[in-house]
């Protein structure tokens, strides 16, 4: 059942679209009776909303002529929290309304925005990419992620300051093809003119942005997302894992998705895949192997496979622990 508040606010709704309406008419709409519209009306009144009473055959409500609702004042950060909030949650399944009810939330947000504002948020929206799950903490500079997103939607290069995970600072020019949303991070994704290779960038270490003149166009069939999936499976890390396991593909990414590891079927009529996985830590493959329960071989290193040992061991002594133990 809609709450009280929610039709107030359909009834403020309906009287600004103009013109007056009826008792019966917006009893109708709102689904209520009579009487509740009028107090419904006085709730209006009371937070100083210029609702006026036309008597007569034709009577009803209608607000006072020229009167429109203040604009909604949010700062950058405050609008692309709560539209990303709204987008986000439908494309990763957190908000049980429909989809017709969250869309209208998003188009009535974006209507009252300045429209400056307005414009950049749509490049984000056109542009943006979520991988799934989506992780409700999306941490990014706004002013960066916005300039970026428009940037992209445009198909103009960027001139970035970037500050990698080793620390090292350098300037460079991007083509951002994307951005994307992962596990709480934004990513651009895109041509570099440093290395001449497609690149994948952490939004949250671009220190500055600007865009610059001319345009660029995106590969036939590009795809961000995966992109960005694939880059933040092939990272250097401490550890080169390699897993031998007999399986089936879907079975294993059931498991260690796209951004954790890297599948290679090993040769034609053999139902073995090798499993690659780049690890800063190795303690939370082994209870992944349980899990996936499939007959496996340890290539590399040495250290996995004493790992999985020694939770075997653990294993067999839960299994072997009686009662009151």
């Amino acid at each position: 059942m809609t709450r009280p508040i929610a039709r107030v606010l359909a009834l403020l709704e309906i009287l600004q679209s103009g013109g007056i309406r009826t008792v019966a008419e917006l009893a109708e709409r709102l689904d209520v009776d009579e009487r509740t519209v009028r107090r419904y009306v006085e709730h209006l009144l009371d937070l100083d909303i210029p609702v006026r009473s036309v008597r007569g055959r034709h009577g009803g409500y209608r607000l006072s002529p020229g009167y429109r609702m203040p604009p909604l004042m949010l700062t950058d950060e405050e609008a692309l929290a709560v539209l990303l909030g709204l987008v986000a949650g439908r494309r990763a399944g957190l908000i049980s309304t429909s989809v017709a009810a969250a869309e209208s939330a998003v188009a009535k947000v974006r209507r009252v925005l300045p429209e400056a504002l307005g414009r950049r948020l749509d490049a984000l929206l056109e542009v943006a990419d979520f991988t799934a799950p989506t992780r409700p903490t999306l941490t990014a500079e706004a002013e960066v992620l916005l300039t970026v997103a428009e940037a992209a939607r445009e198909r103009r290069p960027v001139e970035i300051a970037y500050i990698a995970g080793h620390g090292g600072a350098s300037e460079r020019v991007v083509h951002p093809y994307g951005v994307v949303a992962h596990s709480g991070r934004w990513y651009l994704t895109g041509f570099d003119s440093t290395s001449g290779q497609v690149r994948t960038f952490r939004v949250d270490r671009i220190t500055t942005v600007e865009m610059r003149v001319g345009t660029f166009d995106v590969p036939v069939g590009f795809d961000p997302a995966q992109q960005v999936l694939t880059a933040i499976a092939e990272a250097p890390y401490q550890h080169e894992v390699s897993v031998r396991i007999r399986s089936t593909p879907e079975r294993i990414r059931s498991v260690f998705p796209p951004s954790v590891a890297t599948l290679e079927e090993i040769g034609p009529g053999t139902s073995w895949v090798r499993a690659r996985v780049r690890a800063q830590r190795l303690e939370w493959i082994p209870p992944l192997l349980a899990a996936l329960d499939r007959p496996f071989v340890v290539e590399q290193p040495d250290t996995l496979r004493d790992l999985v040992r020694a939770l075997a061991g653990r294993l067999a002594s839960h299994a072997d622990a009686r009662q009151g133990d």
